[in-house]
């Protein structure tokens, strides 16, 4: 038999504080007993991680498929959503709340069924029907922020205790991105999209039906107690609804699931590009490949400094690139997210552009432009790890890079004087790798991420400093 194997860092879990979220999980998973979640079989640890092996389901994940195709048919979203609901009754009537359900943890098992994964936000409710002991209780409250920013509902941001209509909201955020192919309030950085759900800015295409139309709306209400699927009725009243008028709620999964659409050009299963013996960023240079330790005196400001053959560039990243683009800087690094981490892709190129790509999936996740016109800034590769991004007029102010493999840390810093382009601070456990397109007002300090705001100088450059609020 087959299993798909989650792997934990020990380390990891103690020193993000997750230990009681591995052990909810656990108990979770091994008491949940319904065809649409994945399964638990066995766990295990050694002294460097522990093991969760779980149900292979080999068709990938939704996302992957939403990406092959574009988007889906509406009746293939009509049978991805069915099955969704069908899960989601079930949790939800065991008295749980997921909070972290999108198209990633949306997984299609080798026969073409939809199954929900990712128990690691999982939160009992005081009804719950599952036996948590006391040290597998989670010590975080209900209104605490969990999930991924484009699936959050507008009353966690507003610090209201988490209800079961949280997950109906990322369902109706999933149906629309089924249909469209992406996100309902996607845009250039984390801020802007929650200002968009507590606008409830939703643009629908012109080519969802009526029905998709009207259960998108039902499913997002502003209030969660009006939600389909959470009023009186419960889940009664949202199978009703028309557009799913065919669906034969007795055997739900008894229909014939959509045809999977396979991943062009093999790739490794594990997704890492066995050409990178490291994390460290490969520069890169036409010519002749000399190391140099920065720009000289005689370079003119449009120089942009390379170093390292051409040669030495994995001609598969060029599919990411615009016409005339090229690459300066390529770097693999680490990017912790919850329990795990995975390997992701920076292509620094010379627009100046920040590009973050799946190496597994080969589709970027998102990138930070600094300037539309590359005759405005000025790159200058520093070193093997880092480079700056100036003004043509060669001002001090700049931009880094550092990239460390030991603590996974990835730092931006920009300035630009009279421009509104914004300095970020991350850490690749959260890599909100496009959260630098923020444009502010003279004066103004904008709320980015707790701990951190964007202002502008009294020397009218940006920069990026811990709140003290």
């Amino acid at each position: 038999m087959v299993y798909a194997l989650k792997i934990m860092d020990k380390k990891f879990i103690t020193k993000e504080n997750k230990t009681a979220y591995v052990k909810l999980e656990r108990v979770v998973l091994d008491q949940l007993d319904h065809p649409g979640i994945v399964q638990l079989h066995f766990t295990f640890q050694d002294s460097l991680s522990l093991y969760m092996a779980l149900e292979s389901c080999e068709g990938g994940e939704l996302f992957d498929q939403i990406t092959r195709k574009g988007r889906l048919s509406e009746d293939e979203a009509r049978f991805y959503a069915a099955e969704l609901v069908d899960a989601l009754e079930y949790i939800h009537g065991m008295g749980l709340i997921h909070r972290d359900i999108k198209t990633e943890n949306l997984l299609i098992t080798k026969g073409g069924h939809l199954k929900i994964a990712d128990f690691g936000s999982v939160k009992p409710m005081e009804d719950s029907r599952i036996t948590v002991l006391p040290n597998a209780a989670s010590d975080d409250k209900a209104c605490t922020f969990v999930g991924t920013a484009a699936y959050v509902p507008p009353e966690v941001l507003n610090s209201s205790p988490a209800t079961s209509g949280n997950d109906i909201w990322a369902l109706g955020c999933t149906l629309y991105q089924m249909l469209s192919g992406t996100s309902p309030f996607k845009d250039t950085s984390e801020w802007l999209i929650f200002q968009r759900i507590i606008a409830r800015d939703i643009r629908f295409p012109n080519y969802f039906s009526e029905e998709a139309k009207d259960l998108i709306d039902h499913l997002m209400d502003t209030d969660p107690g009006r939600r389909a699927g959470v009023g009186p009725e419960g889940y009664a009243a949202l199978k009703r609804h028309p557009f799913f008028r065919e669906v034969d709620w007795s055997n739900v999964r008894a229909g014939t699931p959509p045809k999977l659409a396979l991943q062009s050009g093999a790739r490794s299963s594990d997704g890492d590009d066995h050409s990178y013996s490291s994390q460290n960023p490969t520069p890169i240079r036409y010519g002749s490949g000399r190391q140099n330790d920065g720009p000289s005196s005689t370079e003119s400001p449009g120089h942009i400094n390379r170093m390292a053959s051409i040669d030495s560039f994995d001609s598969k990243w060029q599919q990411f690139l615009e016409p005339g683009e090229s690459v300066l800087m390529i770097s693999m690094v680490k990017k912790i997210q919850k329990l795990s981490s995975k390997k992701v892709q920076l292509i620094l190129t010379n627009k100046p552009k920040l590009i973050y790509v799946n190496p597994a999936k080969m589709v970027v996740k998102g990138n930070i432009i600094w300037s539309d016109n590359s005759s405005d800034l000025n790159v200058q590769v520093t070193s093997p790890s880092q480079f700056k991004i100036c003004t043509v007029s060669l001002c001090k102010c700049s931009s880094r890079i550092e990239m460390n493999s030991s603590n996974s840390t990835f730092t931006v810093v920009l300035c630009v004087p009279f421009a509104c382009y914004v300095s970020v601070t991350m850490k690749t456990a959260n890599l909100h790798i496009n959260l630098s397109m923020l444009s502010i007002p003279p004066s103004m300090a904008v709320p980015v991420e707790k701990g951190l705001v964007i202002r502008r100088c009294e020397t009218k450059s940006m920069a990026v400093e811990k709140s003290h609020r």
